[in-house]
């Protein structure tokens, strides 16, 4: 009888140590909320899976949006977050210094291409010099993300003002964006200035627009559209048809900045945005719940293996990353 009392004591302790233990370790589990640009959903859910084995007691959540739609969820719906990155490393300074961040790493840097798929109308004939006119083919249809909430926007309607200016040809302003969209456009001393309308009309028979360019990607592989601006990095990742564009339009060089500058937009909420080099930027916040944490995912973002990781999936990292500090 005391063997038998014994036995069910030793069961009880080892059951009472198992839950209390099992506890412990839902206790000291840590959600580490992300928001992050839709262009880096692939490299970050790479770098998730290998951050979550290096640091267990981690749990990485991502909410992936546009980047202006990223940044605003922090600074006016104030949901809880512990590190932003974005597509356009800008909007950190501007947006969220000095309450918010005070710094933005910049780690990668992108490019923008015309993509499309084997089926798409005149997808033999589109070349760099031609593009243009193909999307003015009558039945031809194209996208871009909506420029008051994603950089791709944004840079596609900065792209189209340089490709005017580079081509030499103010027509393809008109036939791109006058004639399916209610974005307006005036001449500037050195170049161009769009505004973009918090309410975006869209000539849908000819253009498609959504709020980030990733979702796009599915309606251009089911045929709905026929060409779409997209980062190159996410063609790569979904073994896209591209074009490339020529440097002075596709905001991938340093030597082009002074010209990338004479295209400007005016976003609805009343951001000037000049066009520049493709950058992205990372930031774990002042105000995150978990900022040890958040540095650890920021530092492993920028280190030795989130650049072996962006380089795997064909975005091109910077590194060592350079810091902006608030001042």
């Amino acid at each position: 009888m005391k063997y038998l009392v014994l036995l069910f004591f030793l069961f009880c302790i080892c059951l009472f140590g198992s839950v209390c233990l099992s506890r412990n370790a839902f206790a000291e589990k840590i959600t580490l909320k992300v928001f992050h640009a839709g262009s880096l959903s692939v490299p970050f859910a790479k770098m998730e899976e290998a951050f979550e084995k290096k640091y267990p007691y981690i749990d990485v959540q991502r909410e992936s949006s546009g980047s202006v739609r990223a940044v605003r969820k922090v600074i006016e719906l104030h949901k809880p977050c512990d590190v932003v990155a974005v597509a356009d490393y800008t909007l950190i300074p501007k947006m969220m210094f000095p309450k918010y961040a005070d710094h933005v790493k910049l780690f990668a840097k992108n490019e923008l291409v015309l993509c499309f798929t084997k089926d798409s109308k005149y997808a033999n004939e589109i070349n760099s010099n031609n593009w243009y006119e193909i999307l003015t083919k009558p039945g031809v249809k194209f996208g871009f993300s909506n420029p008051n909430e994603d950089p791709c926007g944004y840079r596609t309607v900065i792209s189209i003002g340089l490709a005017s200016l580079h081509y030499k040809n103010p027509a393809i302003l008109e036939n791109l964006l006058g004639k399916n969209t209610n974005i307006k456009w005036k001449k500037t001393e050195d170049g161009l200035l769009f505004i973009a309308p918090k309410e975006l009309k869209i000539n849908t028979e000819k253009l498609i627009i959504r709020p980030k360019e990733v979702d796009l990607v599915a309606l251009l592989e089911s045929g709905a559209i026929d060409y779409l601006f997209l980062y190159k990095s996410v063609v790569l990742q979904h073994h896209l048809k591209y074009i490339e564009l020529p440097e002075a339009i596709n905001l991938s060089s340093i030597k082009e900045k002074d010209f990338y500058a004479k295209s400007k937009i005016r976003l609805a909420n009343g951001k000037l945005i000049k066009g520049k080099p493709i950058v992205y930027g990372i930031a774990a916040l002042k105000t995150a719940p978990h900022p040890k944490e958040a540095k650890l995912w920021e530092d492993f973002v920028t280190g030795k293996e989130g650049k072996e990781i962006l380089e795997k999936c064909y975005q091109t990292p910077i590194f060592p990353a350079e810091e902006i500090k608030a001042e």
